[in-house]
């Protein structure tokens, strides 16, 4: 078996190839792998998935806003008995009334709880209608990271590994058969990541063609070329903005991979040879990259408001109409005015939660969220448990212990820029969690840098076979097929607990590898 490693080696090869590297294949090959990755991530996301038959851990908020979404166009208050209307609505969303007719304060804008009413919209608000939507963008979301690391890797191979690696991971399956928002967030951060990859090849592409056409010495007088207006990289924007309108923390994503984007841009007009290629990039490309980010993020961020601008039952939709006078249209006062309330909501929020984590915890997936826990009769023992927990696969999790360290290395030490690529996504998803400590946070947060995760073990993967090369091929085939297999039956041990099978107690118990999980 040939193992497929990393990127060509960047010192090799002409000025114009080391800028746009080729493709391993194309056509059908370069999707064979990433699909059947997909297809894997379908087998273990769609199966069974109304189960369970009951409004699980927060989708009493998420669910139910996004039902209030189809009605009204706006979240509304509940009545006190929303969770079993919820489960008796069915198809007759349109009439079963939930709702008292009062504006709700919401804390999380609207994209997710969209992205959930369109499931509700076409299979009714039953627990498979509000959780087949994320379950759908968990799939593609499979996909476009075996896409992702094929680019970076420009290794079908490797491409292949890390959309398996996540279809097989414990809290993106939890999360994709959960109406929350957090794989909502994900994904389009995902997106976003992927577009600004394609904007790096192409511009870089662009600069190659240059090259050849009119020589290195011309283009990198001055202050170098013009990389035009960046279509992708304006699109990855508006999928940061949708992350944004998802949940907030979609902002870190945003600021961390721009800068990324930008030191990219540093990177290419310093290999071109030109002259002073800090200035050079600050001057030709930071004001259209930032003017793009302020404008484009902003504007696709208001638009996922639209409900709450169209109607006129909102929470707070009337507020500046009682306040003074002012050029700013009252619309955006009083938007203005309900995003400082959910800020102070979040800022001074201090409930406790018997399952809250605190972010130290998370690489080790030391406190698992608990979704779910029923002890109901049926699975031919004295006692049965049917329960969800957002446990990650340990195989991958604990091996990211030395990947991700390892992969800080390879991008300090050896520059390596895939290196740091992954690594901003993980610190964009995992650092500002450390400054709560004090407040409720939860260990499935990490769904949203998960994917980041499986691909520095998969670069790490693609190292190993790497520095392996020398020996016979079985060797490194035999270590990362044998890592695989153990991903793989981990996969296959804990999936009920991941999934609500009934299950004796015994082993449920025997699933809890650590207290902490109890």
């Amino acid at each position: 078996m040939a193992v497929v490693t990393s990127a060509p080696d960047r010192a090799l090869g002409s000025l114009p190839d080391r800028l746009a590297p080729a493709m391993p294949s194309h056509g059908w090959r370069g999707w064979a792998g990433p699909l059947g990755a997909g297809a894997l991530a379908a087998l273990t996301r769609l199966p069974n998935l109304g189960r369970p038959d009951a409004v699980v851990f927060d989708e009493t908020y998420y669910a139910k806003d996004a039902w209030s979404l189809l009605r009204f166009g706006v979240e509304i208050d509940e009545v006190e008995n929303h969770k079993e209307l919820m489960m008796q609505a069915g198809d007759n969303w349109r009439t079963v009334e939930a709702f008292s007719g009062e504006p709700a304060f919401i804390v999380h804008p609207p994209v997710g709880k969209w992205t959930i009413a369109v499931g509700e919209y076409f299979f009714g608000v039953t627990p498979f209608g509000w959780r087949i939507a994320i379950a759908v963008l968990a799939i593609i979301a499979v996909v476009i990271t075996a896409r992702i690391v094929r680019r970076l890797t420009r290794s079908d191979v490797l491409g292949t590994i890390a959309g398996g690696l996540l279809a097989l991971e414990g809290i993106h399956i939890v999360l994709a058969r959960t109406a929350l928002l957090d794989l909502v967030l994900g994904f389009w951060v995902l997106v976003g990541f992927g577009l600004l990859l394609l904007d790096r090849d192409r511009t870089r592409g662009k600069v190659a063609a240059l090259v050849k056409r009119d020589g290195v010495d011309r283009i990198a007088m001055g202050l170098g070329p013009f990389l035009g207006w960046r279509p992708l990289r304006i699109a990855a924007i508006a999928a940061f903005a949708l992350a944004i309108g998802t949940k907030w923390s979609g902002a870190y994503f945003l600021a961390a991979f721009m800068v990324l984007s930008m030191f990219w841009d540093v990177s290419l007009r310093k290999v071109i040879g030109v002259d002073h290629p800090w200035s050079a990039a600050f001057a030709r490309d930071l004001p259209l990259a930032a003017g793009s980010t302020l404008v484009v993020g902003i504007g696709v961020y208001l638009l996922t408001w639209t409900g709450w601008f169209a109607t006129s039952t909102g929470w707070s939709r009337n507020w500046a109409a009682d306040q003074g006078p002012s050029i700013v249209p009252d619309p955006i006062r009083s938007l203005w005015h309900y995003h400082s309330e959910m800020w102070n909501f979040h800022t001074n929020l201090d409930a406790e939660h018997s399952y809250q984590s605190n972010a130290w915890s998370w690489p080790l997936m030391a406190r698992p969220t608990s979704f779910y826990y029923e002890s109901p009769e049926g699975c031919g023992a004295d006692s049965c448990s049917s329960t969800v927990l957002a446990v990650g696969n340990p195989i991958i999790w604990w091996a990211a212990l030395l990947a991700v360290p390892y992969q800080l290395w390879r991008w300090i030490a050896a520059r390596d820029w895939r290196s740091g690529a992954v690594i901003v996504g993980i610190a964009a998803g995992w650092l500002p969690w450390l400054l709560y400590s004090d407040r409720a946070i939860f260990t499935f947060y990490t769904v949203v840098y998960v994917p980041f995760l499986v691909m520095a073990v998969t670069l790490t993967l693609g190292s190993i076979a790497k520095g392996l090369r020398n020996k016979p091929s079985w060797i490194p085939a035999a270590i990362i097929g044998g890592y695989l297999f153990a991903v793989v039956v981990a996969a296959w041990w804990f999936y009920p607990v991941w999934t609500a099978e009934l299950i004796p107690y015994d082993s449920w118990r025997a699933r809890m590898w650590l207290p902490t999980w109890i």
